[in-house]
């Protein structure tokens, strides 16, 4: 079964190595749905083939795209279902992404080891060849970039939108608390909606995009400052990232932060929240969010609030139990 050499892992991780000789035979898709999709347990990080996951995209299909970008991005997530009829998130990254082998499954590794009901998690990866594939949990329902700037249906609800602030602050809080603070470009498609409806933060931001690529592809409006002057990603850069999601759920528009912190200091809340809301939120709730907001957008990296800061405000505006979800 073996992806990348087995002799590097072998040497340097021995008990990953027996552990994931196990684990490999035991996640090689089978016919008997023993994994099957709803069953609602994560599996334990293992490895795949490159001819398994080809067989579960047919062969990386151009219908089974899933990610926002189109083809030709350099990395492109696709939609795959296993023998087992365990459906799954595949992400192909391109051929010079990661040339060394050993470092992309300890990266890998690293970010498999993650478990959390807030993120969609990773679930296995593959080395073959020039190949490098992470694996993940797959979401059926779209992402909140989707819900919060394409929707034909219905648009999300306020309390959908703070649970999906409180959902994501708790995903990050785990992350930092689990040694990996670091998540990469973070936006409205990194937040995904389960089978269940409810928000998850992807689990393919906690990896670059490649050995030394840039973490950033979005439009440089909405990356940190710290970020253009030294091309880094620190846990401050997260917090602001993550400020400019809270701008795009009060919002319903991806508005550049600085224009939002001039709206926000000319008090001007009530023009800054979506008109697809109809003014169905409480303006306390709403100003404590676009506080915060505000907060995660501060110039000055170390003054802006930690994960469990987040966590804290916004614990209290999970109010409304029986909120309007996505599920189909």
């Amino acid at each position: 079964m073996g992806c990348c050499p087995s002799s590097f892992f072998a040497e340097t991780h021995p008990e990953k190595y027996h552990h994931r000789q196990q684990q490999t035979h035991r996640q090689t898709p089978s016919s008997n749905g023993s994994e099957a999709e709803g069953s609602g347990e994560v599996p334990s990080f293992s490895e795949f083939t490159f001819s398994d996951l080809k067989d579960a995209t047919n062969n990386f299909s151009s219908d089974n795209i899933v990610s926002e970008s189109s083809d030709k991005a350099p990395n492109i997530v696709y939609k795959g279902c296993l023998q087992n009829r365990r459906w799954i998130a595949v992400k192909k990254f391109s051929k010079t992404a990661w040339p060394e082998p050993k470092q992309f499954a300890e990266e890998a590794w690293g970010v498999g080891k993650l478990r959390h009901k807030r993120l969609a998690n990773l679930i296995g990866y593959c080395c073959d060849g020039d190949e490098r594939l992470l694996v993940a949990e797959y979401m059926p329902n779209d992402s909140l970039a989707k819900h919060l700037f394409h929707w034909e249906n219905q648009t999300i609800e306020w309390p959908m939108r703070l649970r999906v602030a409180y959902y994501i602050a708790k995903a990050l809080d785990y992350c930092s608390s689990e040694g990996r603070p670091l998540y990469h470009d973070m936006n409205a498609y990194r937040v995904l909606f389960d089978e269940n409806g409810d928000p998850r933060l992807s689990c393919f931001g906690l990896m670059k995009n490649s050995r030394d690529g840039k973490s950033y592809s979005t439009n440089l409006a909405y990356t940190p400052p710290e970020y253009l002057k030294n091309g880094r990603v620190t846990p401050e850069s997260v917090i602001y990232s993550f400020g400019t999601i809270l701008l795009d759920l009060v919002s319903g528009k991806h508005i550049p932060p600085n224009h939002a912190l001039d709206m926000i200091r000319g008090k001007n809340i009530i023009l800054l929240m979506d008109s697809h809301l109809l003014k169905n939120f409480s303006t306390e709730e709403a100003t404590m969010v676009v506080d915060l907001a505000s907060q995660c957008l501060q110039y000055e990296p170390k003054e802006r609030p930690s994960t469990k800061d987040l966590v804290a405000t916004l614990a209290p505006l999970q109010i409304k139990t029986d909120v309007i979800n996505f599920s189909h």
